[in-house]
């Protein structure tokens, strides 16, 4: 049945049920198919939505959360909007304290759902009262008629995707899936699905992600406890192991960094057209790296696409952020990269031999619309000559028309590698050295002018 046929009662009954979408182009290469789980389709935007709901509907029939009552949770954001929303049509009030390297898009979007947002400083340790869970443990205490969702240590939030991603997982690919990929927060995704998927097959394998600093993954090797560092990937990993994180459901971590997980979201993005954010990209990376390792086109790989990359455009994708961070490889232009980008229809490279007459030199740069043409003999550039001034010799010698190149030619064109970095051979060209030609495989392929420099960099950048 297409979705949506019929009108919902409320935007909550729009929860789940997101689709599950090829991935075709970031995968080139690879024969094991990967699907993404995209739960950006939520009402509220992210995977969160799931929990938010289920963890509100849980505290209201135990009789902890009364009419007019306060929900208080500790969030990087998205379990906060998954509460807003839910609340929103209920009618209690939230309050959420967030870390402070959270992106402002969070914050204002929290707000637009009449939360009040309290900020904690990030560079902190799990038990300092300035941590943003301990902070909204102190407010649940002097906050009457008050409630902490605590989504890291809740029961409700694994069981919700128990009862709700695992199935829809099982039942989109018809039981064929054999790999489950998605970054640990909480932890109540990976554990809630690793705990459906392993009951329907114990050979499904349940891999999670993690950031270069979060703590979960090296625990996961050797059961020790360590201190973490800062990162910059939101919602996912921490410094304290949260109880919804059940290891027992995860069969394997991979650590990845900042740079590489906000590379594959821009990909994903640009590639695929899936608008998500940075965990996403640290998902897909770790995804993409499972395909090629099982190599299995009978293989079904799903990755969780977690949330909507619209929280982030002040962060990874914003060039100017990702530069001041460092996490931006910047373009390397290289003559030949430079030389495929000027491409303009003719040959890339036009040459004249030194027996040749200056009739056919200048006939050559007439036909190819070219000012300077390279002298070559046996494939070296023995000498150049430019338009301007053999027009200008043979207005006033009409003779020389019918002289040899190798009369009138002035100084060979400098010869560079290919793979040389415009900043370096860019200093060669002058008034006086008007072009260099290019060297590839051991033959000249190509010239570059100081016109091109000009113009087509800026088409490069």
């Amino acid at each position: 049945m297409p979705p949506h046929m019929r009108p919902y009662e409320s935007v909550l009954d729009t929860i789940g049920w997101t689709p599950l979408i090829r991935l075709t182009r970031v995968t080139a290469g690879i024969r094991t198919p990967v699907y993404g789980k995209a739960e950006f389709f939520n009402p509220g935007g992210s995977v969160k939505d799931r929990i938010g709901l289920a963890i509100i509907e849980d505290a209201e029939r135990r009789g902890e959360l009364k009419p007019g009552g306060v929900i208080v949770e500790g969030t990087s954001g998205n379990t906060g909007v998954g509460l807003a929303l839910a609340a929103a049509l209920k009618g209690y009030r939230c309050i959420f304290t967030m870390p402070d390297k959270m992106s402002s898009e969070k914050v204002r979007l929290l707000k637009a759902f009449g939360a009040e947002v309290i900020i904690t400083p990030t560079a902190v340790p799990p038990d300092h009262p300035d941590n943003y869970v301990m902070k909204a443990k102190a407010i649940v205490s002097a906050t009457p008629n008050s409630v902490l969702a605590n989504q890291f240590y809740n029961q409700v939030n694994p069981d919700a995707h128990y009862a709700t991603t695992g199935p829809e997982i099982w039942e989109q690919t018809e039981g064929r899936v054999t790999h489950f990929v998605a970054a640990a927060g909480t932890g109540g995704t990976v554990s809630g699905v690793g705990r459906f998927l392993k009951e329907k097959n114990p050979a499904i394998r349940i891999i999670a992600g993690d950031p270069e600093g979060s703590i979960y993954a090296e625990y996961a090797r050797s059961h020790t406890t360590s201190e973490g560092r800062p990162y910059k990937i939101e919602g996912i990993g921490g410094d304290k192991i949260p109880d919804t994180l059940q290891y027992e459901y995860v069969d394997e971590f991979y650590t990845v960094s900042d740079a590489d997980a906000f590379k594959l979201a821009r990909r994903v993005v640009r590639e695929e057209g899936l608008f998500v954010g940075g965990s996403s990209g640290l998902n897909v990376h770790v995804a993409l790296e499972v395909a090629r390792r099982v190599d299995d086109p009978k293989a079904c790989v799903v990755v969780l696409l977690a949330d909507t990359g619209e929280r982030y455009l002040s962060k990874l994708f914003n060039d100017e952020w990702m530069r001041e961070n460092q996490l931006l490889e910047e373009e390397r232009v290289t003559a030949s990269s430079l030389l495929q980008a000027k491409g303009n229809g003719g040959p890339e490279l036009v040459t004249v031999g030194p027996a040749h007459t200056v009739r056919q030199a200048l006939n050559l740069m007439s036909t190819y619309n070219i000012s300077q043409l390279p002298v070559v003999e046996t494939g070296d550039c023995v000498g150049a000559v430019s338009e301007g001034s053999l027009m200008a010799q043979a207005i006033g010698e009409p003779a020389l028309l019918e002289r040899p190149v190798r009369d009138v030619m002035e100084a060979p064109f400098p010869v560079v590698d290919s793979d040389l970095a415009l900043e370096r051979f860019s200093r060669l060209l002058s008034r006086a050295v008007p072009a260099v030609l290019i060297r590839a495989g051991g033959e000249l392929t190509g010239i570059i002018t100081r016109y091109d420099v000009l113009h087509v960099v800026q088409g490069i950048h």
